[in-house]
């Protein structure tokens, strides 16, 4: 079977302090050819970076995630900026807005999302983009920047309807644990309507955790079941999902 790429995972969580040697050692044996580790705020940026410098398998995005805009400084955009020099660094992200749990205020998520993006602009960088709850704010935000900025909706939740609308604005969409999850009838809708050809795939470690492993930590190598689901559901050969999703993901990111 093909190696696959997950293309977000966070690898620098703490639930990973025990054993994230031994797993990114393992990653190949595990499935897994790369994964991409995107930062969340300042201190997980610097980790994923630093991680990204230590092994060869392991890219980094390095930005702030709408949970912690509200924190977002000029300080932290130059070290972005600073970061984003090296070929490790491939995205920026994750940023975008997330209304559900409203950790941020609203003004201050699209005032830090709107200066990520004007980053990636200047950095000619794709973006890798959360957004939960507010698609609407979401889309104006990705419109403005329309053929200046594109990328990955990561771990993609919305409806079929909205994911035609990001993908006309030349965004990949990304699917992770939940299209495996029983009662995910929308995620599969999705799974089944994206194009081939803009379809990513990921775990989201250590966070949403695929059928058959709900409830445990997730890890890279859970990946499989994201692919094998979204390969039955699309009727495709399972190798042939791996290949072409893995082309996609080293397409957005400009990986050789």
């Amino acid at each position: 079977m093909a190696l696959i790429i997950d293309s977000h995972a966070h690898l620098d969580d703490p639930k990973f302090d025990e054993d994230r040697v031994q797993i990114i050692e393992s990653l190949k044996e595990s499935g897994i050819e790369l994964v991409i580790n995107p930062g969340a705020d300042r201190p997980t940026s610097e980790a994923a970076f630093e991680l990204a410098n230590l092994y060869d398998n392991i890219y980094a995005a390095v930005g702030t995630h709408p949970h912690s805009a509200d924190e977002l400084t000029d300080k932290d955009l130059d070290r972005y900026r600073e970061m984003a020099k090296s070929e490790r660094v491939i995205a920026i992200g994750e940023i975008g807005l997330d209304y559900y749990y409203d950790n941020s205020p609203r003004d201050l998520q699209k005032e830090a999302f709107i200066k990520q993006m004007k980053l990636a602009e200047e950095l000619n960088l794709p973006v890798v983009i959360h957004t939960r709850e507010a698609s609407g704010d979401t889309y104006d935000i990705l419109e403005s920047f329309k053929d200046k900025v594109y990328g990955v909706m990561h771990c993609y939740s919305g409806s079929v309807e909205m994911a035609k609308r990001y993908l006309d604005l030349g965004y990949y969409i990304s699917l992770a644990g939940p299209v495996t999850f029983k009662n995910s009838r929308v995620a599969k809708e999705v799974a089944a309507a994206v194009p081939i050809d803009k379809l990513l795939i990921e775990t989201d470690s250590p966070y949403l955790s695929p059928e058959p492993k709900r409830g445990r930590r997730n890890e890279p190598k859970h990946t499989l079941y994201v692919a094998e689901c979204i390969a039955e559901i699309r009727n495709m050969d399972l190798d042939e999902l791996i290949e072409v999703t893995n082309e996609n993901t080293k397409r957005v990111f400009n990986l050789q």
